[in-house]
């Protein structure tokens, strides 16, 4: 431990973490007094003790209130993930004492295939073991990793998230290949059905289901047809959800849907649907599971679970050709 670090151990206390979190939300001295039930003068004097021990001042201060500057908002957020950490230690304790092996808290969009069969696997190796799952876009899902939330996020390794500056403090432990997967609930009709392998010109005359037009699936989608010498098809239904996009397929027969392979094998499990053999293939960003770049051990359970996401996913991969 460098000297700065072993000072700020000896002399920073929870409450003053406590204190740089709720200032930051709070935007006054006054509010941030009211919700920790202490004097304005305390308030002042704690702040004065941090900035002490940093060697800088981290809060400007003005008529209309109190905000972090660059200083203090890296203060703030790393003060935001220990009391997270905290948190999650009291959890896990509490967790343990009734039962559990270990607790697993694990961001992940709301379909995968490769995540409950990963859980499954991290279950038979470690049946104590017990998980959380928090759904959501990936985005905000590293960031709730980032703030001690969660233990890792498996998720789309999105252009947004290559270009973020927060990309350095990601640990990336398990890529996975992802591409664009067609699936039907009948063979399709028209052109190219007698042939051993469709072309996604065969298939511009079909009834689509597909996500909206920012979405990197619909992107790739257009970008097929027009590398094979086609206008992209206009769907006849847009939607995101899964739910509805199952229920959809399953009672409209004639409806072709455009997917990630991640969404595609979940649904094949499901059954009522299989996905079409189409020329060429289209790859999308990869999915991968992160854990946060903090050169701290790793417990266990998150490798175990970095195990068992890689053997799942080799697992699915292997009927893929088939499917």
């Amino acid at each position: 431990m460098d000297p700065t670090t072993g000072r700020l151990v000896r002399q920073l206390r929870l409450r003053h973490l406590e204190l740089l979190a709720v200032l930051a939300q709070a935007g006054t001295m006054r509010s941030a007094s009211a919700q920790l039930h202490l004097s304005q003068p305390a308030i002042s004097k704690m702040l004065g003790e941090i900035e002490a021990c940093f060697g800088a001042r981290l809060f400007e201060r003005s008529h209309q209130g109190i905000q972090p500057n660059a200083l203090g908002a890296g203060a703030v957020f790393h003060a935001r993930a220990v009391l997270n950490q905290l948190a999650r230690a009291t959890e896990d304790v509490g967790a343990m004492q009734q039962g559990a092996q270990a607790v697993l808290r694990l961001g992940a969009p709301s379909v995968t295939a490769t995540v409950p069969a990963a859980i499954a696997r991290l279950r038979e190796r470690m049946p104590g073991a017990a998980v959380q799952i928090r759904e959501g876009r990936v985005q905000e899902l590293i960031q709730r990793l980032l703030a001690g939330e969660l233990d890792c996020v498996y998720g789309a390794v999105t252009p947004e998230l290559i270009t973020a500056d927060i990309t350095p403090l990601l640990e990336p432990v398990a890529m996975l290949q992802d591409e664009l997967c067609v699936l039907a609930s009948a063979p399709p009709k028209g052109a190219g059905v007698g042939r051993r392998r469709l072309r996604w010109r065969d298939l511009g005359a079909a009834p689509w289901v597909l996500p909206p037009k920012d979405t990197l699936v619909r992107q790739a989608f257009a970008t097929a047809f027009l590398n094979d010498g086609a206008t992209p098809p206009v769907p006849v239904i847009e939607a995101i959800s899964s739910v509805t996009i199952g229920a959809l397929m399953r009672q409209d027969r004639s409806l072709l849907c455009a997917v990630r392979l991640e969404h595609a094998m979940d649904e094949i499990a499901r059954g009522g649907v299989r996905r079409l053999d189409i020329a060429p293939k289209v790859p999308l960003p990869s999915f991968g599971l992160f854990f946060r770049r903090d050169g701290m051990e790793r417990p266990p359970v998150l490798l175990a679970f970095a195990d068992a996401v890689r053997a799942a996913a080799a697992r699915l991969a292997a009927p893929r050709r088939g499917t």
